[in-house]
């Protein structure tokens, strides 16, 4: 079996005789018998700490659950810093979630939460913030201030929590670089590792940022003023 491995600015290929052995797997032994260069990062081995992502022929997986096959193209994340080899710098991309204000801000005393309330954001909950999506998705390749998909997802977890007494900032937080610049691809969805839909948690935000006032710039544009003015 070989494999093509991206060191530096070009691919490195390897020859290996391992069999149903994961991408963490090989590249702990490319490192250990072939290359004592080549980088990658990891940490828990058991698909919940994000850590291991990065790209197999164009898609985003976590190297320690995707099978390797043979001819594999293997990549680092992208719209990311590339560090060395295949580990990436994800401070930019976690920055995000401070802009968008993604996190328990005020808790109102007089909310409890049932099991049923619970089970509204519980799929969020499961983010692991392994990049996966923030690197599938095509809008940062023309807007790199995009708040992006896993820092919206939890924008929703938070919005959609009845204990947040304060939704109104975080939805006055999104509408710049953020509901209304996603382009609703689904990429992120087709890559999420624990099968969260950042596609939805975004579409069920524009519909609570259009309750608050709000509209989609690009729309308004097309169609001129609310006085029914055309825009050209």
């Amino acid at each position: 079996m070989k494999i093509s491995v991206q060191k530096s600015d070009k691919l490195q290929e390897y020859s290996l005789e391992l069999q149903s052995a994961t991408l963490l797997e090989v590249l702990q032994h490319i490192k250990t018998h072939q290359d004592a260069t080549l980088s990658f990062s990891s940490g828990c081995r058991s698909s919940v700490c994000g850590s291991c992502s990065m790209r197999v022929n164009e898609k985003e997986v976590l190297a320690c659950s995707y099978k390797v096959q043979d001819g594999d193209k293997i990549e680092p994340l992208r719209n990311v810093e590339v560090i060395r080899d295949l580990v990436v710098d994800m401070d930019k991309a976690y920055d995000f979630n401070a802009k968008a204000k993604a996190w328990l801000s005020r808790i109102s005393p007089e909310f409890s939460i049932s099991q049923e309330d619970e089970k509204i954001n519980e799929l969020q909950s499961d983010c692991i913030l392994c990049g996966s999506c923030y690197s599938a998705c095509p809008v940062y390749s023309v807007n790199e201030e995009f708040l992006g998909p896993f820092a919206l997802t939890r924008v929703w977890k938070y919005v959609s929590d009845k204990r947040e007494g304060d939704t109104q900032t975080k939805i006055d937080t999104i509408q710049n670089n953020g509901v209304w610049d996603c382009t609703l691809c689904n990429e992120c969805t087709v890559v999420c590792p624990q099968g969260i839909s950042s596609k939805a948690d975004i579409e069920k935000l524009r519909v609570k940022s259009t309750i608050a006032g709000y509209s989609d710039p690009s729309f308004s544009q097309s169609f001129g003023s609310f006085d029914g003015s055309p825009s050209f």
